[in-house]
């Protein structure tokens, strides 16, 4: 235990005996920051003047002179001046003295359809499109009129459609809730034609139709234009036109497809006699104007 004691003791006159580091007071750490940013910038002063003599004595700055551009004044803006006239006579050739200057100003005109012209193009199918003197018997025809667009319509125009409680026409396949044929032959779906089709396409009024016991649709007929039953013939469906046929002076579109293959260029002016007849009897004609268009085939 004594020998202990005696070591620990050492130790401590040892730590007594060593001379303890003072912290250092604030001004004496400013006064030391200060020193060592003097010594920085004087060193740094003596690197920049070592390297200045070194480019002089390479010929560095001189070759800096010879390459810096010396600035151009801006060239001054030409100002626009209005040609002088020239009053010296002009040279033409001999060989175009004598003809007539040429006028790029008018318009050069093109020879312009009719604003009447009608065309009607429909396609060949596999099989020739023959009608015959049956069939145009066979066309029906109606003594009051059809207003289109109507039948079958809200106040906005729109065509009311309904998959319950509608109909379907042969023709044009929608199911509505409108007037529809039934026929008195086949009694089947097919002679199921809205007001519409039945009269642009046929030339026949629904109303009529429906009163008269003895009415056959036009399938049962062989005169359906609808682009299923053409389709089976080996022909090609029309296409929507009533307007076009209408304006050559045909009923409906049976009447034209059946006289024009029957009579071909005739038609036409047979069916213009017979518009003027009867525009010249009677002052009903027929009405073709629709509250809303829609595409028929």
């Amino acid at each position: 235990m004594g020998t202990r004691r005696k070591k620990k003791e050492e130790e401590e006159e040892e730590e007594e005996e060593a001379p303890r580091s003072l912290p250092l007071s604030q001004s004496e750490e400013g006064s030391k920051r200060e020193d060592d940013s003097a010594s920085y910038e004087q060193a740094r002063d003596q690197r920049i003047k070592d390297n200045m003599e070194r480019m002089q004595k390479l010929g560095l700055f001189d070759l800096s002179l010879k390459l810096k551009r010396p600035k151009q004044k801006p060239l001054p803006k030409n100002k626009k001046t209005k040609p002088r006239p020239n009053h010296s006579p002009q040279r033409r050739s001999s060989r175009i003295m004598n003809l007539v200057p040429i006028n790029y100003s008018e318009r050069r005109e093109f020879p312009s359809k009719e604003k009447d012209a009608v065309e009607i193009f429909i396609p060949e199918g596999t099989n020739p499109e023959v009608y015959t003197k049956e069939h145009e018997e066979l066309l029906g025809d109606c003594e009051s009129t059809w207003e289109l667009d109507v039948d079958g319509y809200d106040e906005d125009g729109n065509r009311i459609y309904d998959s319950i409680k509608g109909e379907t026409c042969h023709q044009c396949r929608q199911k509505t809730l409108c007037q529809h044929t039934h026929c008195n032959k086949c009694e089947l779906l097919q002679g199921q034609f809205c007001g519409d089709c039945l009269y642009t396409r046929y030339g026949e009024n629904v109303m009529e139709a429906n009163h008269n016991n003895k009415w056959v649709c036009p399938p049962c007929r062989g005169i359906c234009n609808c682009s299923h039953c053409r389709r089976g013939k080996g022909w090609n469906p029309t296409g929507n036109i009533y307007s076009k046929v209408s304006k050559l002076g045909f009923k409906s579109v049976a009447h034209y497809l059946i006289k024009t293959q029957l009579e071909g260029s005739n038609a036409e002016n047979s069916v213009a006699e017979e518009k003027s007849e009867a525009s010249a009897d009677t002052t009903m004609n027929r009405p073709t104007e629709r509250r809303a268009s829609r595409k028929r085939v």
